[in-house]
């Protein structure tokens, strides 16, 4: 006799919901990690900004030069403002996609432990079956030699 899982549907739909839900998890990872680079480098443009503006501070530069860069400045911080909320969206769908994954896994795990232990009755059983197979075969084996 053959192993049939009565779960075995269920389990290979939810393993591939599981598998779904890596690529989705793997895809806000890779939407979070490129909207956090983004913002990395709009801080470290602000921050070359300003290095350079100071430097020039320091050398003497016109008030319009000054005024240009301020303009920018204040331009720049509307972006890093703007690009932070997107940071933190792409983050919470990146954290929400993580616990819709872990529930997959849970479910995954449940199924195979349910198998897992329907797995290890039916060898019970078949051992069993077997050894009452055996014993009748002894058994008429037994008979057959006793009639003649």
């Amino acid at each position: 006799m053959v192993f049939d899982y009565k779960f075995e549907k269920i389990m290979q739909l939810r393993e591939r919901e599981k598998e779904e839900s890596e690529n989705v998890f793997r895809e806000a990872q890779n939407q979070f990690e490129a909207e956090a680079n983004k913002l990395y480098g709009l801080l470290k443009k602000k921050e070359d900004l300003m290095a350079v503006q100071e430097q020039k501070m320091k050398s003497g530069f016109s008030v319009l030069d000054i005024q240009h860069y301020q303009q920018f400045i204040s331009n720049l911080e509307k972006l890093i403002d703007e690009q932070q909320r997107l940071v933190v969206t792409t983050r919470g769908r990146m954290q929400w996609c993580e616990q819709q994954l872990k529930e997959k896994n849970i479910e995954v795990k449940k199924y195979s432990k349910i198998r897992a232990n329907d797995l290890v009755h039916y060898r019970k059983w078949a051992a069993s079956e077997e050894a009452k197979q055996m014993d009748e075969l002894s058994m008429i084996q037994f008979m057959n030699r006793k009639i003649r």
